[in-house]
């Protein structure tokens, strides 16, 4: 080991107890602890780190070079790990990085008593330490970023899946009210949704409501005809309702050819001509 990692690797192993104490001291002066406050498990994620801190130093050629994925591959799990839990958690980025960056203080402390009488040997070791830390909380906050990411497209999915429901109406009858905007990858997964239920129930008859599109344009019209031709090819049928009179005129300034597919305005029509072409009558009794 370097001069530097020695000295790191002796403070971390015969004062690792008071190293922590002041570390956590730090995070709750600053407010930037999980939760505002040191909590069991972020005491036990710091000592963690600590203890894979001191694993990466005792290996490392140098103690900055946290890039190398072979020795500080503990640390690096238990930053991601730390990253994915406080992203969960609802922290922010900084809450992240600042438990890593908190540090920094309790080391420098205890480099200052040990390089007292020697400048150089003191700079050289802050810096080492001060990089190495930088490194990790780079790490952490990139982590962190990607946790946030991977959330909100997964909370994103699942609002699609939510607000595109395959609704049995009937018999051989379904719906799919359609509401906001109709982008090519909600349109797929309404598209995998919808023949999957035809598949299930056996149904002959497809309804898509577009009554909450705000607007139709060229995009979107490809997206409906991809659907429509989709539920053919499944042996089915489809009836688009919804056409308010301002989605009419759109279509028709646009060109768009909708030749051979049944539109309706309203959903209530397409219900009644749907149980009409499956041979049931809907009437009203007499009060």
């Amino acid at each position: 080991m370097t001069p530097d990692n020695i000295a790191i690797d002796e403070i971390l192993t015969a004062q690792q107890d008071e190293v922590l104490q002041d570390w956590l001291a730090e995070l709750t002066a600053s407010g930037r602890a999980s939760g505002g406050a040191i909590s069991t498990t972020s005491r036990a994620e710091a000592l963690e780190l600590l203890g894979s801190l001191r694993d990466g130093i005792r290996a490392a050629g140098n103690a900055d070079r946290f890039d190398d994925a072979l020795v500080w591959d503990r640390a690096r799990g238990v930053l991601e790990t730390l990253s994915r839990t406080w992203a969960a958690k609802g922290s922010s980025a900084g809450d992240t990085s600042q438990f890593v960056l908190s540090l920094k203080k309790p080391l420098f402390a205890r480099l200052q008593q040990r390089h007292a009488g020697s400048p150089d040997r003191l700079i050289s070791a802050v810096w080492s330490v001060s990089a190495l830390i930088d490194r990790m909380a780079q790490f952490t906050v990139s982590t962190f970023q990607r946790s946030r990411e991977d959330v909100i497209t997964r909370q994103q999915e699942e609002l699609l899946e939510l607000s595109t429901p395959v609704i049995k109406l009937w018999d051989g009858v379904l719906a799919v009210p359609m509401i906001g905007t109709l982008d090519s990858s909600r349109t797929q997964l309404v598209m995998e949704s919808l023949l999957q239920r035809i598949v299930d129930t056996g149904s002959e008859l497809a309804i898509i409501d577009i009554t909450g599109v705000p607007t139709v344009d060229t995009l979107v019209a490809q997206h409906l005809l991809k659907t429509v031709t989709a539920i053919r090819l499944m042996g089915a049928d489809c009836i688009i309702s919804g056409v308010r009179p301002q989605i009419a005129q759109t279509i028709v300034h646009l060109g768009i050819d909708l030749t051979g597919i049944t539109t309706k305005a309203s959903l209530a029509d397409a219900l009644a001509l749907a149980l009409k072409r499956s041979g049931y009558v809907v009437t009203r009794t007499k009060s």
